[in-house]
């Protein structure tokens, strides 16, 4: 089967297109649906309750939508819903309708009255669509409920028990891991999964797909060892106490810079396991000021870590790197330490998709990720065609020497075209990049948009169509943005679009150039790219004949990440199932009709035990890489030594269970009060890019010491 099945002029696409068409038509010339669409005698409304057919609803809702919201579906449109019906990703382009177009699809797996989660990429757009597109639904006779940040759990299980239901794929994620620790039966939320329609797929599937959703609470003090190690790394010299890798990526500390560690933390072998909070602390403070740049990968706001999306260029709200490196990070700025807590829920976006029988997702950019949507999710890819044919001219890429021979040729590149009224887009790969055009830039009124002021993205964006206008800005104008032409722009060629780098992944930088040439608008697009690019320098080493080809070093990296991802799938999928299996167990004790006193000790002694479970295989993975030096599988150890753990968890539920009820009866403690809890994301994987580092180099690492002592 081929992964993508483009329907552009395909004769069974338009074939199917064209009876739904028909279709359309008889149903609105029968007058089938007469003064009053919401009617509950309304024979649409039969019709839909009883129609076995994907293409049939199609031609339902289109009439419908047509009516109540006075939006006629195009062909494209139609060809969309009956991919997402299929359970396929469409790829739509921007401005082509994907909202309307995903209703079809949502109303067909609603039918059942099982519900459907529509999930987005924010509280706006989910309030937003769900409003917009619910005079639809209800004339169907379906009900629609949306989730918001701030509803309280009653709120939510009533938005939850409608059929269809809007809601971010992070609220939802979160809820389902308060779930899993309620101690009562009414406390839950969440009905068993049915189907999922996701908008934003890439983002939502590949960009934060292995991001944890984390459910903490308790206190975790970390402050004491990052303190202590963040004077003692500031004082560290790359090439004589810690190197980094060819890529820039993969840190590893001397001979001299492990001895100044034990020294200065008077301990013996630092990797010893007895001392891997120390060695953990050093390396976080190490990653923290080597690694990881202030304006780039985070801004410093109100006295506080705001980690940046790499992919958007925003701030990602609630997101924090894992619990020790972000403490080192908040170290290094000099701020105060936030609150961490224990862990004690997680889920990946990745295996909370998975818990869904039925899934399907549209985006404006699939395509080049189309191996991952089928290996990862079994999605086949559908490339949708444009409602119009794209106009936009796409120029080769200019390729310079230097960064600074690139921006000067930008610079003088922006003045020439702005001096003819065109709309310009800048696009920029960081806060810093950005700002450091704009102070080049002058003479020249310009905007800028990035993640120190993105309050103001929505007028910036409205006003970036118009005549002469300049906008400067990071990934984050790269998504869910319409920008429009303003008057007499499309005689000038339409917006011109300028990428200032090329991304690891091809994806990103359509997303960019796709803000030009909407809807058959005229646009032009061009990437400006120096071999002093991190692209070029991390990854044209390994490739040197591709040294001067950024689009082929992005496909060969587009492959090892790939199969990066396929490794530490390995690690996850094992913790996945152990989740599933410790769930299903406190789940049968949930529903038990033992007496309330024992069920909540039984099911407060599983939180208790699988927190600090996950607190041991943490550190465990903090440490797995150092088989690789020894010769040995980290794979296989991990697998082996989390088995054991398993096991050990597993037999220790019932002996602990029975003493802490045993004492509960004694003193009268009462069991059913639980300290606080929050949530937030952290900014790594499970693995972290740590692990995945070095994943990446341990092939070419020798070790240079006995790691074991």
């Amino acid at each position: 089967m081929s992964l993508l099945r483009s329907w552009f002029g395909g004769p069974s696409a338009a074939a199917e297109t064209a009876h739904i068409n028909r279709r359309r038509a008889e149903l609105a010339k029968a007058g089938a649906l007469g003064s009053n669409v919401v009617a509950s005698s309304n024979p649409l409304r039969e019709a839909f309750r009883n129609s076995k057919d994907l293409a049939e609803t199609v031609a339902i809702v289109a009439v419908v939508a047509a009516r109540t919201v006075g939006m006629e579906m195009f062909d494209v449109q139609l060809q969309g819903a009956l991919a997402l019906g299929r359970g396929r990703v469409a790829e739509m382009q921007t401005g082509e309708g994907k909202t309307l177009a995903c209703t079809p699809a949502v109303a067909w797996y609603a039918r059942e009255g099982r519900g459907v989660h529509v999930m987005t990429v924010n509280d706006y757009l989910a309030r937003r669509d769900a409003k917009w597109m619910g005079a639809i639904y209800e004339s169907l006779g379906l009900t629609v409920g949306c989730i918001q940040q701030t509803m309280s759990a009653d709120e939510r299980r009533h938005a939850y028990a409608c059929d269809i239901t809007y809601a971010t794929a992070n609220e939802i994620g979160f809820d389902f891991l308060r779930d899993q620790l309620a101690l009562r039966l009414e406390d839950q939320v969440h009905r068993p999964f049915q189907a999922a329609v996701i908008d934003e797929a890439d983002s939502i599937l590949i960009d934060e797909a292995r991001i944890p959703l984390v459910l903490a609470g308790g206190e975790e003090d970390e402050e004491a060892l990052a303190r202590r190690a963040d004077p003692l790394v500031r004082r560290f010299r790359r090439g004589l106490d810690f190197t980094l890798d060819e890529y820039g990526r993969n840190i590893a500390l001397t001979d001299a810079g492990a001895h100044a560690a034990e020294s200065y933390f008077r301990i013996g072998n630092l990797y010893a396991e007895r001392n891997l909070a120390a060695y953990t602390a050093v390396h976080n403070a190490i990653h923290a000021h080597a690694l990881l740049r202030r304006d780039v990968d985070y801004v410093v706001k109100d006295r506080a870590i705001e980690s940046v999306d790499q992919f958007k260029g925003r701030i990602a709200p609630d997101r924090r790197w894992p619990a020790g490196l972000h403490t080192a990070i908040e170290a290094k700025e000099g701020l105060p330490f936030r609150k961490q807590g224990r862990v004690l829920a997680s889920i990946t976006l990745q295996n909370l998709v998975a818990l869904y029988p039925q899934a399907c997702g549209m985006t404006g950019t699939a395509a080049t990720q189309a191996d991952q949507f089928r290996r990862f999710y079994g999605m086949d890819v559908a490339v949708i065609p444009t409602n119009r044919p794209l106009i936009r001219v796409d120029e080769a890429d200019a390729v310079f020497p230097t960064k600074r021979d690139k921006e000067e040729t930008v610079i003088e590149e922006i003045g020439a075209v702005h001096a003819t009224g065109q709309p310009i887009l800048v696009g920029t790969a960081s806060v810093e990049e950005s700002e450091r055009l704009s102070a080049r830039l002058t003479g020249i009124p310009h905007a800028v948009l990035n993640a120190r002021n993105e309050e103001e993205e929505a007028g910036i964006v409205a006003r970036a169509g118009e005549r002469g206008v300049v906008t400067i800005s990071t990934n984050m104008a790269g998504r869910g943005v319409d920008i429009r032409l303003g008057e007499g722009v499309a005689d000038l060629g339409g917006l011109y679009v300028i990428g200032m780098n090329r991304h690891e992944s091809r994806r990103i930088d359509h997303q960019l150039r796709g803000r030009s040439g909407r809807q058959g608008d005229p646009g032009r697009s061009r990437f400006f790219v120096s071999m002093e690019d991190q692209l070029m320098v991390q990854y044209g080493v390994d490739h040197p004949e591709h040294r001067h080809d950024a689009e082929s070093i992005q496909r060969l990296v587009e492959g090892q990440n790939l199969e990066i991802r396929l490794f530490l799938n390995k690690y996850e999928s094992v913790m996945e199932g152990q989740r599933q299996r410790i769930q299903e167990r406190r789940q049968a004790i949930l529903r038990s009709d033992g007496p309330e006193l024992e069920r909540l000790v039984a099911l407060r002694t599983i939180d208790d035990l699988w927190s600090v479970y996950l607190e041991t295989v943490t550190e465990l993975r903090a440490g797995i890489h150092w088989q690789g030096y020894t010769g040995h599988d980290p794979l296989y150890a991990y697998l082996t030594k989390v088995d054991v753990l398993y096991r050990e968890l597993d037999e220790q539920i019932e002996p602990e269970t029975a003493a802490r009820l045993e004492a509960a009866r004694a003193s009268g403690i009462d069991p059913s009060q639980r300290g606080a809890t929050w949530t937030y994301l952290t900014t790594d994987m499970p693995f972290g890019d740590y692990t995945e580092r070095v994943i990446r180099g341990l092939t070419r690492k020798v070790a240079k010491r006995q790691l074991w002592g």
